[in-house]
């Protein structure tokens, strides 16, 4: 991959969309992780306005202090870069607390965590009605169209993907070329839902490398006859997310009126 060049023209894809748009730039929710470390720097080298919130609702705090660390990094590098930090914490507890809790505590745990990308979600619409900006996703290709590993109408709930036609690996390349912080690029990738520090390895059962694999293996037609051992295991842990989200990588399903009615 041409490094230079995929930045340069993610950065005017960015920049001619905005322009297109009529708005004033974008918003990104930054989450101390390498996705939104890459897209909020994208972001700022447009030259267009851009707001990063950071909206911790009971954050670890190696996810709060690498957030911090980097929206403080872009806010000096870049006079177009302002921030904001809305805390959603007492917003979750009160949502938790009128709801009732049904089934099983791994269910229940995933239904909260959603809720907390939803919360990120209309948090970062609202500063977009606020301010005229475009909410900015953080998804790569893996996560966005091999695993659906994103929350539908939460962190997949965006105006526009400027990484998601980018590898994990390749979203590394981009974070090092664009000097994003060591902590950063060394930090174990974690979605930050459950309030601790979970990677994303131990919720899916496969490194994003095992993933990037997979997702190629099954673009070349493979079948699982053709593994064995890890392999076969990751092929069909990715073969089963992809089919499990397949909903949140599809159009809406639409009833179709004939005309005849």
């Amino acid at each position: 991959m041409q490094t230079e060049k995929v930045v340069e023209h993610i950065v005017n894809w960015l920049k001619d969309y905005a322009v297109n748009a009529g708005v004033n730039g974008f918003v990104v929710g930054v989450s101390g992780g390498i996705d939104s470390a890459v897209t909020s720097t994208l972001c700022a080298r447009t030259g267009l306005d851009v707001l990063c919130v950071e909206m911790p609702i009971h954050q670890a705090e190696s996810h709060v202090t690498r957030a911090q660390d980097h929206i403080v990094s872009l806010t000096n590098a870049f006079s177009n870069v302002s921030d904001t930090r809305t805390d959603l914490t007492a917003v979750f507890d009160t949502f938790k607390n009128e709801v009732f809790a049904e089934g099983d505590q791994a269910t229940i745990d995933m239904a909260l965590a959603n809720t907390r990308a939803r919360l990120r979600m209309t948090t970062l619409y609202y500063y977009a009605g606020l301010y005229k900006l475009l909410v900015v996703g953080t998804g790569n290709k893996v996560e966005d169209f091999g695993v659906g590993f994103f929350t539908k109408y939460g962190d997949g709930g965006v105006d526009l993907s400027p990484i998601a036609d980018l590898m994990k690996s390749e979203v590394y390349q981009l974070g090092k070329y664009l000097k994003v912080s060591e902590s950063i690029m060394e930090a174990d990738p974690s979605d930050g839902l459950f309030g601790d520090a979970r990677s994303d390895e131990d919720q899916i059962g496969a490194s994003y490398p095992e993933l990037e694999w997979a997702m190629e293996m099954v673009a070349d037609g493979k079948q699982e006859t053709h593994f064995s051992g890890r392999a076969l295991e990751v092929f069909k842990i990715y073969k089963r997310l992809h089919l499990l989200n397949a909903h949140k990588m599809s159009s809406i399903p639409t009833c179709k009126i004939p005309t005849k009615f």
